[in-house]
Order: C-alpha cells, then sequence, then structure tokens
C-alpha cells in the first residue's frame, strides 16, 4: 500500500514557528515541524501519511496510515499501516502498530503493541546505523 509510487502527497504544514491548539484533522499527506496541543487525525477512508519533523512537538494523539516521527510526541500513537521512529524520536505514551521500522536512538517510553489481525505475528525491523 504505501510504495514510493502511491503514498498519498504532503499536501498541508504546520510550520516550524506554529502552534496549533485543538484537535486537527487531515486527509492525504500532514508535516509538523511546529507544536500541536490536541490529537491529530487522519481521514479513516483515504491512505494518509503523518510527518513529525525533529523540531516538531505534539501533545495528544496521534492515528494515521503511516506515521514517520523524528520530534516529540506525548500521548497515543496509532499507525493503522506502517510507523517508522526516526533517531531523535521522542515518544511518551503507548504505540499501536502494524509495522514497526525503529532506528537506533529513538526512544518510547510506554508499550509497544502490535495491531494484530487473527494471530498473526507483528512485523519488526531494526534499522541498520550507517554511520
Amino acid at each position: 500500500m504505501f510504495n514510493k509510487k502511491k503514498q498519498p502527497p504532503i499536501k498541508s504544514l504546520i510550520a516550524e514557528v506554529s502552534q496549533i491548539d485543538g484537535n486537527f484533522r487531515f486527509q492525504d499527506g500532514l508535516r509538523i515541524d511546529g507544536s500541536v496541543v490536541g490529537n491529530v487525525s487522519a481521514n479513516l477512508d483515504l491512505p494518509s501519511i503523518l510527518v513529525i519533523s525533529e523540531t516538531a512537538c505534539v501533545i495528544g494523539e496521534i492515528h494515521a496510515d503511516h506515521i514517520i516521527i523524528n520530534g516529540t510526541v506525548r500521548g497515543t500513537v496509532q499507525a493503522r499501516v506502517m510507523l517508522e521512529l526516526q533517531p531523535k524520536a521522542r515518544i511518551q505514551g503507548d504505540v499501536h502498530y502494524m509495522a514497526l521500522e525503529m532506528h537506533q536512538g529513538a526512544l518510547v517510553a510506554g508499550q509497544l503493541r502490535p495491531i494484530l489481525a487473527d494471530e498473526e505475528k507483528p512485523i519488526l525491523k531494526l534499522a541498520a546505523n550507517n554511520s
């Protein structure tokens, strides 16, 4: 579902100097460089991608298909398809994922909970350190 040709485009941006207070719903793709105090949710009917950059901070729940985190999240993270935790990711809260890629340096202070369908095994991938 999320190969390079079929990823939804990132159409929305919360800039580094911006802060949203309240829940935020989006469609297709969203990149957060600033701050959000509230829940961030993608439309359930369409594929979605959420990128939380190194400068971003989200205090609230996050729900999307494909989530890439390299910033700070304080709240539950739910990736319906794929979760990528980059080296500077800092999460305080439980993480729910279908597939997980976690780079060296990423921190999760909470439980990792795979989303399983009919007793299948979770997909885990440890990203190689190329330095």
